[in-house]
């Protein structure tokens, strides 16, 4: 990984690219959704303060947890500006996301405790499907597969069962 001196208090995108391991084109998306700033240079040229460095390793690590966009950059609008964030700062906007996760983790655990029932019935047609239609929301109202399009336009393209 380059290493930036210490004297440089401002990144190229190239630098920050290279340092925090993203694209380019991933700075620009961030920047555009408003998770990092930079300011311009007379020649119209991106720098980004040292403190992105954190803000974008920050945004990859909520990312990969599935933190949505618009959820990271409003925990990145709490940090302060002009300096590098504290692990305390971090610690408090993680702990937020806290019991979303973990809400997603049962999730996830139901969905591979129910997945061979779902395989085994191949169609996704059963009368009560712990996946596509849990605690059988949909068995009163109609039955088979495929759900009506409420207004009764035919089917919905794309929609098994309880979906």
């Amino acid at each position: 990984m380059p290493q930036i001196p210490e004297k440089i208090h401002e990144l190229t995108v190239g630098q920050l690219s290279a340092r925090s391991g993203a694209a380019v084109s991933a700075l620009h998306f961030y920047e555009s959704k408003g998770l990092i700033s930079s300011r311009r240079t007379s020649g119209n040229q991106r720098r980004y303060t040292r403190d992105t460095l954190r803000r974008v390793a920050f945004v990859r690590a909520a990312q990969r947890v599935g933190i949505p966009l618009a959820t990271i950059r409003d925990a990145l609008a709490e940090l302060p500006e002009e300096r590098t964030p504290t692990h305390e700062d971090w610690a408090r906007l993680s702990e937020a996301w806290r019991s979303e996760l973990d809400e997603r983790i049962k999730q996830l655990n139901r969905l591979r405790d129910h997945l061979t029932d779902c395989i085994g019935c191949g169609c996704l047609s059963l009368d009560t499907c712990v996946l596509s239609n849990p605690d059988d929301a949909f068995g009163e109202r109609l039955t088979g597969s495929r759900l009506l399009v409420e207004q009764g336009g035919g089917p919905q393209k794309g929609k098994g069962a309880g979906r």
